[in-house]
């Protein structure tokens, strides 16, 4: 018989069903996501509203970490999305990297519905018992649901963008071709290319056409899991399409990187080509108007 979640002796802590310490999202890393490098990048609060909210959506009370700049308005507005571990502390730091610049960043917790992802120890569990029920269709209306709230609550959803690691990444391209009002994307090592099922039903190579975006991709050459063969059939795509933003969209290659390597608490973290694609993305937001 499963559990409901009770309270622990810490202050601000559950225990979910599955007997794992509840925190509050954001404040803790993911346990699939175990051991944390020491390298992992710490960016504090001072100057910030940051910290867990709840956003309505579709009669569901969805979780997500925002950072703001403290007592400001009218923001720009970048949506965070996560990878398969779900918003722990290395996504609600990029949020608040993403504040310290004049942004309103918001990192929904995506998989709520089907589950916590920060219950499981290991990305097997992760995959079986969540990631792999998550619709694309839910997806999109959730991060519909974040933009409504944002405009909302300070930001300025004129001036839209988004960008996603990993699992988050082939989001991103999604909805570079699902909101008309998105100015810009930019995607880190997200999947391009894929076998069709009913709950994704598309991925971003059939999609060229239908983008409202112009993306940036980033990638490593020595992603394993994402590789330079469908990395060149979507460059080729990108050029042969009549699409605007599919002309504008533009994929970098990190040679000497491999998947995640923006990922600081991760041994795959490559710090010179985190660095750059960092720069890269802020210059992608800037040039396109979202800054």
């Amino acid at each position: 018989m499963l559990k409901p979640e009770v309270e622990s002796l810490v202050p601000g802590q559950t225990f979910n069903r599955r007997g794992f310490v509840k925190t509050a999202l954001g404040s803790a890393f993911a346990a699939a996501a175990l051991p944390v490098m020491a390298q992992a990048i710490k960016t504090d609060f001072a100057g910030l509203t940051a910290g867990e909210v709840t956003i309505p959506s579709g009669g569901f009370g969805m979780p997500a970490y925002r950072a703001m700049p403290e007592g400001k308005k009218s923001l720009p507005v970048v949506l965070v999305v996560s990878e398969i571990f779900g918003v722990h502390e290395y996504i609600a730091d990029v949020c608040r990297r993403f504040a310290k610049l004049g942004y309103l960043a918001i990192a929904p917790e995506l998989f709520a519905r089907q589950g916590d992802p920060q219950s499981f120890g290991t990305i097997q569990e992760l995959q079986a018992n969540i990631i792999s029920k998550v619709p694309d269709a839910q997806v999109m209306g959730d991060l519909d649901a974040a933009v409504a709230w944002a405009g909302a609550n300070g930001g300025d959803p004129s001036r839209l963008a988004i960008t996603g690691f990993c699992w988050g990444g082939r989001i991103t391209w999604l909805y570079a071709a699902h909101n008309e009002r998105l100015k810009a994307a930019v995607a880190w090592y997200g999947q391009l290319t894929g076998e069709p099922t009913p709950l994704k039903p598309k991925n971003p190579l059939d999609l060229v056409g239908e983008l409202d975006a112009p993306v940036l991709g980033l990638y490593g050459g020595k992603d394993t899991g994402i590789t330079q063969e469908q990395v060149g059939k979507m460059k080729a795509a990108l050029s042969a399409s009549s699409d605007p933003d599919a002309k504008a969209s533009r994929l970098i290659v990190y040679p000497d990187s491999g998947h995640a390597f923006h990922a600081d608490y991760r041994p795959s973290y490559r710090e010179a080509d985190a660095r750059d694609g960092w720069k890269k993305c802020l210059d992608w937001l800037r040039q396109h108007g979202v800054a």
